[in-house]
């Protein structure tokens, strides 16, 4: 399995192809944007038109899109199925609600490709680094056969099951620890503002602290500095919530945290900073005045 159709350049997306390519599969990628695809080709892979030139003649596809909706687009509107090598493997790294990854799997599967529910986490570092944790679910020869390729990726790469959808199901709730760590680092660094500590002192003290995690350490310094720069936007986060609670209510399983830290999210988007950094939510609490 040499040759990879890539289809969803966009931060992430963006450097999982870069790390094939240093392993020496032949990329060739697909996005909306065109310097996103002109980056690859410039660093060593190639560069498509369309969905469909991205998936023609691969020995597999991964899609790195930001949503189920635009999934379904890039392989049944886009015409990225059809021009797919015969037998061919798709793999859906994107963060989708487990059904929709079981219906895509089944249109796929009835044409003749293998699925693989692989979503990814680790962020821009782990992208970068080769180090992505992929939750991979899939039948055990599909998962064998592109173990190669998603290790390439991810080197913490885990077999989920055999069942289409826990993937996903297992990203559902590393979405929700990753939603509430971000809202409760920004409420604490919005916290030690108002107490009059300084911020970059605050969040030091508490990255060496028991009260630390990835999350405080990733994201607390563009809580501070407020640099501009865009890890992943504040919109993402009211979408992964959002499929955390929609899972919690199919399941009749209450998630408190989990919708409080949507409600802060979305609070953060309506107050038009949906296209800004994660990081930003902090601005929701840095808005509540004291009396």
């Amino acid at each position: 399995m040499h040759t990879i159709g890539f289809v969803g350049l966009g931060a992430m997306g963006a450097a999982m192809a870069q790390q094939l390519v240093s392993k020496q599969f032949k990329v060739t990628g697909f996005d909306l944007n065109t310097t996103a695809v002109e980056t690859l080709a410039a660093s060593g892979g190639h560069a498509a038109t369309s969905a469909a030139e991205a998936a023609s003649g691969a020995d597999a596809l991964i899609i790195m899109v930001v949503n189920a909706d635009q999934a379904e687009a890039v392989l049944f509107d886009g015409g990225a199925l059809d021009a797919l090598s015969s037998g061919a493997p798709v793999i859906l790294c994107s963060t989708c609600a487990p059904e929709r990854a079981e219906a895509m799997a089944e249109r796929c599967q009835t044409a003749g490709h293998p699925f693989v529910d692989a979503p990814v986490s680790g962020g821009m570092v782990g992208a970068e680094a080769g180090t992505l944790t992929i939750m991979a679910a899939a039948p055990k020869p599909t998962f064998d056969a592109t173990e190669g390729v998603l290790r390439a990726m991810g080197s913490n790469t885990y077999f989920i099951g055999e069942k289409v959808g826990q993937g996903s199901a297992m990203k559902t709730v590393n979405q929700l620890m990753a939603g509430v760590h971000i809202a409760v680092a920004a409420e604490a660094i919005a916290f030690a503002e108002r107490a009059g500590i300084e911020p970059s002192l605050a969040l030091e003290i508490l990255s060496g602290s028991a009260a630390s995690s990835w999350m405080l350490q990733n994201r607390g310094p563009e809580m501070v500095e407020q640099t501009g720069k865009v890890t992943s936007a504040v919109d993402i986060f009211v979408k992964d919530l959002g499929i955390v609670l929609d899972a919690g209510r199919s399941m009749r399983m209450g998630l408190p945290l989990a919708a409080a830290a949507h409600q802060n999210f979305l609070n953060a988007s309506g107050s038009g900073h949906g296209k800004e950094d994660d990081s930003q939510v902090v601005k929701v609490y840095r808005k509540l005045k004291a009396d």
